[in-house]
């Protein structure tokens, strides 16, 4: 380029990207994941990676830093309008979920979701803004029955092994 300044791709700290071999093998993880969740009865589900800025707040003091989606554009003396965020973890979207659908769930209702999540923290060696949570939940209308419990460890060994 004549007079104008050359761009040296890096990557965006904190935010993994894979070359074709290393995702082939996220890809075989998460499929052996997915089949352990679904062998003991679990339905996938997938949420907005969005949530409403005051319901991912509504939780109480967040100690996590948010990514919020605001428009790069505003007319001059405009305050930020970001009132979407990026959620941090499968908690909030899953609780606005079932408070969504309610009526139209099956309980108990076991669900798993494998989603990118973003957390705003600094990065370090193995810490990354961006990765991806491989998330269960059972939930009830009442009380949970014990055996629940004693199935999430049986998972992890499953899953592990």
């Amino acid at each position: 380029m004549s007079g104008g300044k050359v761009y040296k791709p890096k990557p965006v700290s904190g935010f993994p990207e894979w070359l074709p071999e290393q995702r082939l093998i996220e890809q075989q993880w998460f499929d052996h994941i997915r089949r352990v969740f679904e062998s003991y009865g679990f339905c996938n589900i997938e949420t907005p990676s969005v949530e409403e800025l005051d319901v991912i707040a509504a939780k109480g003091e967040v100690d996590k830093e948010i990514y919020v989606i605001e428009r790069l554009h505003k007319e001059e003396g405009e305050k930020s309008d970001a009132r979407l965020a990026l959620h941090f973890d499968q908690t909030v979207p899953l609780a606005r979920y079932v408070a969504q659908h309610w009526d139209k769930l099956v309980f108990p209702f076991k669900r798993y979701q494998m989603q990118r999540v973003w957390r705003g923290e600094r990065p370090q060696a193995g810490r990354f803004r961006e990765f991806y949570q491989c998330d269960i939940d059972v939930i009830n209308n009442d009380t949970l029955p014990l055996h629940f419990d004693a199935e999430m460890p049986a998972i992890i060994w499953e899953v592990l092994s």
